[in-house]
């Protein structure tokens, strides 16, 4: 049954069923626990929402993960206890808010280490660094070469542990994590144990791109964790954007309201130029059309992201309209309920114009 049943709920919003979120969770932690591997459960498509935060950890992940200081702030408000990593590097400036409500950093520069060692000192704190290395994406991290030096520099600092060792993967060029990348990363946590005496306890292969070999047939190594959003959120695989075989693709869905729906030609008439999107529209006579204008626009949600209902198409959107074709005429007010991928539903979550709302736990449909 829905939350707030019996009130007026606003439009556009986003539902959320919390009951697929931990489902989901718990799926994945119980298949990736055989192959010894811990999940770190990360909230930051949803603004770290603590209701998702608790649904996850309710699942079963080990720690949480977010890449926005005020969403962690915002966990560590709500009563959330478990260890929670700051999933980039904070800015000099932003040291001492990420060692006061993170337990953890991911970083990948020297700089960044002595701000956080500064700020933890300050609080008598210890902060856990998990180093970045680049395994070929080019995104965050640092290059392999410099990891045993960089390693020894930690290992010397006050007030920063080196917790652990991780890379980033299937983000900026889409290399796809594989066995390769996953036995040099455990050779580098080896050699770190061996001649530095220490022995970082995350060893974070990556993210939701990971599953795919995390849950395969290779070598596991020393990995044992993997940071994930995407997978539990919406229970796809983002390197086929594809379900995830007993997982649940409904626990979000944004739902907005229709402003106008009337029959209209099919194809524009008078001189044109750009559209408001900034590209004209190529549109093809076919007579008359019903279409359907939602009050929903791109400052809400990316258009190319959702999942519309059977017989619906997107014609076009604007910063604040949607206008789809439908199979007939909706009377202004009827809810239509979308489907979201990942970009769509980081969007429609950060929207100042679409609201929050949570369902009760409800069975697989």
């Amino acid at each position: 049954m829905p939350a707030f049943e019996g009130r007026r709920v606003r439009t556009p919003r986003v539902e959320i069923d919390l009951s697929a979120v931990e489902h989901n969770a718990r799926t994945l932690v119980k298949r990736l626990h055989a192959r010894g591997i811990d999940v770190t459960g990360v909230t930051q498509a949803t603004l770290g929402s603590p209701e998702v935060a608790k649904a996850m950890i309710n699942g079963g992940v080990k720690r949480l993960g977010d890449t926005r200081i005020e969403n962690i702030e915002a966990l560590r408000d709500a009563g959330i206890k478990v260890p929670v990593i700051l999933l980039r590097s904070p800015s000099p400036e932003w040291a001492d808010r990420a060692v006061a409500c993170a337990t953890h950093s991911l970083v990948s520069d020297l700089d960044i280490v002595t701000a956080l060692s500064v700020a933890a000192g300050k609080r008598a704190l210890n902060h856990g660094i998990v180093l970045m290395v680049e395994m070929g994406d080019l995104g965050e991290g640092m290059m392999t070469a410099d990891v045993l030096d960089a390693a020894r520099v930690i290992s010397r600092t006050r007030h920063v542990t080196l917790t652990g060792i991780g890379t980033k993967l299937a983000a900026r060029s889409g290399v796809v994590p594989g066995d390769d990348q996953m036995q040099q990363l455990t050779g580098l946590a080896s050699t770190i144990g061996s001649k530095f005496g220490v022995n970082p306890p995350i060893i974070t292969g990556g993210n939701s791109a990971n599953l795919g070999w995390a849950l395969g047939e290779g070598r596991v190594g020393a990995i044992n964790d993997l940071r994930l959003g995407e997978s539990i959120l919406l229970g796809l695989d983002p390197l086929t954007r594809r379900p995830i075989e007993g997982l649940r693709g409904d626990a979000f869905a944004v739902v907005a309201p229709v402003i106008e729906s009337i029959e209209k030609p099919s194809a524009p008439w008078g001189m044109r130029t750009a559209a408001a999107s900034g590209a004209a529209g190529q549109s093809r006579e076919r007579g008359t059309i019903i279409q359907t204008i939602v009050a929903l626009g791109c400052q809400d949600v990316d258009p190319d992201g959702i999942k519309l209902p059977t017989g619906y198409k997107v014609l076009s959107a604007s910063s604040d309209h949607l206008v789809l074709e439908t199979p007939t005429r909706l009377a202004a007010g009827t809810e239509i309920r979308l489907g979201v991928d990942y970009p769509a539903l980081i969007r429609a979550m950060t929207s100042p114009f679409v609201v929050e709302r949570l369902l009760t736990h409800t069975p697989a449909h």
